[in-house]
């Protein structure tokens, strides 16, 4: 099994080509978007691309760990170009249902109607010769899943490298408690050697990007969660972090982008699309 990284500087996102001989799956691929000019752009997806047609690869799946709210995933350009299927975690329902009131978006479909396949944790996804095995890791928020393929885990927003920890949980549905159980129960109890690819790396103390690790890596030196890290301890932790951090850059857009399978938003008569932001502010102005 063959494992190509991208990295995004301007989200810190991973993106992994994971082949079997000729065929791969794409996951959480990045469509790039400025939000001052409001375009988007597609040099990260392009690159990608050009990577899987040198390799003459054939891609089976889009696979998503989660709905990104750092991030506008390039899912619908790997379909046009590809033909690839896209995949979610089966929870994604839950999300569509949760910010179609954020956004009042009354024609967004929440049934997961917008991916051809919505994952249960423990089923097996059958890429041609890859086989990728679903585990639910709920946390960051409830769709949250990761991917086990052959002897690698790819972890999305779940568990980052140990010298950066994990990831937040103050999202809509995000939840501290699921998250040590996402880690400590189900991805911790891989056996010691698995590689673990992560979703972002944000290289702490101006390090070089890395994309990999190991769960002995992870059970032993994750700074927020290691093997003997206790469930109140990691909660406890895990929520004054959360309570610092600011919004991601890009969480409009992407959230309402990524619920639809990466789609942009429908144009307008006058041929224009638009992304609805809220705004919060003095009671006095409304």
């Amino acid at each position: 099994m063959k494992v190509k990284e991208f990295f995004d500087p301007q989200t810190f996102t991973l993106t992994y080509v994971v082949s079997e001989g000729a065929d791969a799956v794409i996951i959480d691929p990045v469509l790039d978007y400025d939000p001052a000019s409001s375009r988007t752009t597609t040099t990260s997806i392009d690159k990608v691309l050009e990577y899987v047609a040198e390799q003459n690869l054939r891609v089976h799946f889009a696979l998503e760990t989660h709905a990104h709210a750092d991030h506008l995933s390039a899912a619908q350009i790997v379909n046009k170009r590809l033909g690839a299927k896209l995949a979610i975690g089966a929870r994604i329902t839950e999300v569509q249902k949760t910010f179609q009131r954020v956004f009042d978006l009354p024609k967004l479909e929440t049934n997961g109607a917008q991916f051809d396949r919505l994952l249960a944790h423990g089923e097996v996804l059958q890429a041609g010769a890859l086989s990728v095995r679903v585990l639910a890791t709920p946390g960051h928020t409830p769709a949250c899943v990761s991917y086990a393929i052959g002897d690698a885990v790819f972890t999305g927003d779940a568990l980052f490298i140990e010298d950066y920890g994990t990831g937040r949980t103050d999202f809509p549905g995000g939840s501290a408690d699921d998250l040590y159980r996402s880690i400590h129960e189900v991805l911790y109890a891989l056996p010691p050697e698995t590689r673990v690819f992560v979703g972002h790396d944000y290289q702490p103390g101006g390090r070089a990007v890395r994309s990999e690790t190991t769960i002995a890596a992870s059970r032993a030196h994750n700074v927020h969660l290691r093997a003997g890290t206790t469930h109140e301890q990691f909660v406890a932790l895990r929520r004054d972090r959360d309570r610092g951090l600011n919004a991601p850059r890009l969480l409009y857009p992407s959230v309402q982008v990524n619920i639809d399978g990466g789609r942009l938003p429908p144009r307008h008569e006058n041929g224009t699309r638009y992304l609805a932001v809220p705004i919060g502010g003095p009671k006095e102005l409304d």
